[in-house]
């Protein structure tokens, strides 16, 4: 069998398990409702635009005066080449919304989260990961564990006594790295940040926070993780995008320490062999940071419609995953009837994911909602009629 025939078999595979990704391709920006080539106008509930930043004027025409002021990109990487003013910019303001001294931009978070661990750990370390944790986190400790023969761990999702027995048992290791998500963005849960600090101090260990679905989403002015528990400016290490709730377009970061953007700039090799981000990028987020900084009332209306979203679907007989993040799952079982129900909404005009396994848990397949402060409330009801109809069709709601 040749190697394309292989591929095409394995794909004919991937749709008879139910699991094969349809790409849909839009015609419009991504907003709080676009256009998608052969649907026509969909309310989107499976964007990251958390708060609508995508398409906003003023982070637009960052981009393009970014594109205007400084080119296409620097081509080569930043200390071989130069780097542009603007990413000394933007990293000053990112580590300053996100409670840091410094921070250091990469092209995406999953370059920042594979940045970190390798860069870190070695032989005399270990990395102590929470079991639900984004697949970038995964595949970083499975590099550093490769490269630098560091230790690993995983402890069960959110369970404070599992990871505390395993930091027990490495009290000998030079560096214990705990990694966690902010948000766990299948579930929408939120990581027990405080509770960790203390372990932290205590085993006299350093915590990292993916903070990817909480930077501009959790705290009163969307600082993230730490602003929502009151820990801004005590956690030693945060990683995140610029892809979501900052604009959208591109782009990660690693927020700490001084001495670490620096060592990160020296070792880091996704920072020492790859180019920076282009500048409209590094433009326009830097206008989504100031626009959120200048606008937390974007952040009250996130929540206020995410509350009323997860309200109306109880309220018509669903059962969606409690919590207080715009991540709404809504767990239906088994992988076919969630892409099911997804292909059933969009052609109601909602444009909503269905995932189940490997991306979540056998028998944990779900339709997750996704919400933004963009949304309307006829936004809303719209997606809920769609939800309601879809619903009793399937015989999930009477």
């Amino acid at each position: 069998m040749s190697f394309a025939a292989r591929l095409e078999t394995e794909l004919e595979q991937f749709k008879k398990d139910g699991v094969y990704k349809r790409l849909n391709y839009l015609e419009a920006p991504q907003a709080a409702r676009t256009v998608m080539e052969g649907r026509g106008e969909v309310v989107i509930l499976s964007s990251n635009n958390y708060l609508g930043l995508c398409n906003v004027p003023e982070v637009v025409a960052a981009g393009k005066a970014g594109l205007d002021s400084f080119g296409a990109g620097t081509g080569s990487v930043r200390f071989i080449c130069g780097t542009f003013t603007v990413h000394r910019e933007l990293e000053a303001a990112l580590a300053r919304l996100v409670g840091c001294e410094s921070s250091l931009t990469y092209v995406s978070c999953w370059n920042a989260n594979e940045g970190l661990c390798p860069t870190l750990l070695g032989e005399q370390d270990i990395v102590i990961s929470d079991q639900l944790n984004h697949a970038s986190i995964i595949d970083a400790i499975r590099l550093a564990k490769t490269i630098t023969k560091c230790q690993t761990a995983v402890y069960k999702h959110s369970d404070l006594a599992d990871l505390e027995a395993q930091l027990r048992a490495a009290q000998n290791r030079r560096l214990k790295l705990i990694f966690t998500d902010g948000i766990f963005s299948m579930e929408g849960d939120i990581a027990r940040l405080p509770e960790l600090l203390e372990l932290g101090r205590k085993y006299d260990a350093v915590v990292a926070v993916d903070d990817s679905h909480a930077t501009g989403v959790l705290g009163k002015t969307g600082r993230g993780t730490a602003e929502h528990f009151g820990v801004l400016g005590e956690v030693p290490i945060i990683t995140s995008t610029l892809g979501k709730a900052l604009g959208g377009a591109a782009g990660g970061f690693t927020a700490g320490p001084a001495a670490l953007a620096d060592y990160l700039t020296q070792r880091s090799r996704p920072q020492l062999f790859s180019n920076a981000l282009p500048p409209t990028v590094a433009a326009s987020a830097l206008a989504a940071v100031r626009h959120v900084e200048a606008h937390p009332q974007l952040v009250t209306r996130l929540h206020q419609n995410a509350r009323y979203f997860r309200e109306q679907l109880l309220s018509l007989g669903f059962k969606p995953l409690a919590g207080e993040t715009p991540i709404v799952p809504v767990i239906l079982g088994e992988t076919a009837k969630a892409i099911h129900m997804s292909e059933l909404l969009l052609a109601e005009g909602v444009f909503v994911t269905g995932f189940g396994y490997p991306v979540v848990p056998q028998g944990h397949a779900r339709v997750r909602c996704q919400l933004s402060a963009a949304h309307t409330r006829d936004d809303l009801d719209f997606a809920l009629r769609a939800f309601k109809k879809v619903g009793s069709q399937l015989g999930l709601i009477s």
